[in-house]
């Protein structure tokens, strides 16, 4: 098993070691101990695994799911093969949100515990409503530790995280999923205050660990880098919620020294990929998940193609998710290095409506690094908005105007990024409004 940060809490008197933990703790670690030997086990035994587990969620979903009733009424005897299950039909967001109530069990099992309802952030201004249970909840909190444990954190550490709607709080330990374990204190602050006040924040809290949106920690790292400000005490940054790019790496390393640890998550489906401790290869949570990377035929796509993101949730009876067209778009990696036989991303690429299409009719996830552009005029951050299939509006939060030729300047390095000389209008803004939950896109598609 990984070696543990320390001893987990004992609830006996006197004894330290060997530590006797509560029972919330043991069904943690007894699941920490079968992620162990599962990790390892060879892709196809994952599959045959996965293959069984799914059998119970489908008799389960066509028993007690009025959705699914209707819909798999022609597999009602059961799915015992992947070619079954592959010729089950897609349900997109939009499907599960018309069907509503029709989607919860009418019968979960009481061993699964009390039902739990979450929101999903509702970034594309659809959110969606899912139901779990106790045993989902502690599902997420494990592979949460299991996260912890892949990359080696030190538990004693103090955790400080950005994030919406909160303010000012602190606690003494981690969270639910380190509860097992004596941890430092974590403090909070909301993403809303003024970016250079979060840094100062920082300075004065000297955390270990510095948690927050992807693109935050990026901005956070790239005016370290300007206002000559260091956190000599962080060991990790771990993102989350948003598309990670490849140069936010590097600016971190830049700006603190340390990497970043990326997740791809979802508030109704969980953890689907963390990332890998040994590359930068995300490997998808099989115990939880079966995920499929498909094309537009619907075939799984070879790896190095990006394709849409396709999930079937394994342990959630109280509304099972079955062959759920998430919206995203990913790559899938080679057999990842670290010998692990979970199926690696390689990139989670964004959503739909961050893809860009050109005239002639390619469309693609468009990338401009900040090291194309930063260096001509002085811009904090930058939105760009596709309104017409040749015309793209930049909205850029600036310290100044533009002056002598660093607007036509800008439209060079932005054509040259997109590879494309589209229409490009320059508009200066005091700020770019975040979505919900605190999502921030740098590249939204607003074409049907």
């Amino acid at each position: 098993m990984n070696a543990l940060p320390q001893l987990p809490r004992s609830i006996c008197s006197g004894v330290e070691w060997p530590a006797l933990p509560d029972d919330s703790s043991a069904q943690m670690l007894a699941l920490q101990y079968q992620f162990e030997q599962s990790q390892w086990w060879s892709p196809e035994r994952l599959q045959d695994l996965q293959l069984q587990q799914f059998a119970q969620v489908f008799q389960h979903a066509v028993t007690t799911v009025p959705y699914y009733r209707e819909r798999f009424a022609s597999w009602a005897a059961g799915i015992t093969s992947w070619e079954q299950y592959r010729a089950l039909p897609l349900s997109a967001r939009r499907d599960i949100q018309q069907a509503g109530a029709d989607m919860h069990s009418t019968a979960p099992p009481p061993g699964h515990g009390a039902l739990v309802t979450t929101q999903s952030s509702g970034s594309t201004g659809n959110p969606l409503v899912t139901r779990g249970t106790a045993w989902t909840q502690l599902l997420w909190h494990a592979l949460l530790l299991r996260d912890h444990l892949w990359h080696g954190r030190d538990f004693s550490g103090k955790l400080a995280a950005i994030r919406s709607k909160t303010e000012g709080l602190s606690a003494p330990s981690w969270g639910p999923a380190t509860a097992a374990f004596h941890t430092g204190p974590s403090v909070i602050r909301n993403l809303t205050v003024d970016l250079d006040e979060q840094l100062h924040w920082l300075v004065r809290e000297a955390p270990d660990y510095v948690l927050a949106h992807a693109t935050h920690i990026q901005a956070l790292a790239a005016r370290s880098i300007e206002l000559g400000i260091t956190l000599p005490g962080v060991k990790e940054a771990r993102t989350y919620g948003e598309m990670l790019r490849a140069e936010a790496r590097d600016i971190v390393r830049r700006a603190w020294g340390v990497k970043i640890v990326d997740s791809y998550s979802s508030e109704e489906l969980g953890y689907m990929a963390l990332q890998c401790p040994a590359s930068e290869n995300y490997h998808v949570q099989s115990e939880s998940l079966i995920v499929e990377v498909l094309d537009e035929s619907g075939a799984p796509c070879a790896p190095g193609v990006i394709g849409q993101v396709v999930v079937t949730t394994l342990q959630n009876f109280a509304m099972p998710l079955i062959r759920y067209a998430s919206g995203d778009f990913a790559e899938l990696a080679e057999s990842c290095l670290c010998g692990r036989g979970l199926p690696a991303l390689r990139r989670i690429v964004g959503r739909q409506r961050n893809m860009l299409v050109r005239p002639d009719g390619v469309r693609y996830w468009p990338s401009f690094p900040a090291q194309a552009w930063a260096d001509i005029a002085p811009v904090l951050q930058v939105q760009l908005v596709q309104d017409a299939v040749d015309h793209i509006e930049v909205r850029a939060v600036m310290a100044r105007d533009f002056a002598g030729d660093e607007g036509q300047r800008l439209i060079a390095a932005f054509q040259a990024c997109l590879d494309y000389p589209f229409r490009i209008t320059l508009r200066r803004v005091d700020a770019i409004a975040v979505g919900a939950g605190g999502k921030y896109e740098d590249f939204v598609s607003l074409l049907s």
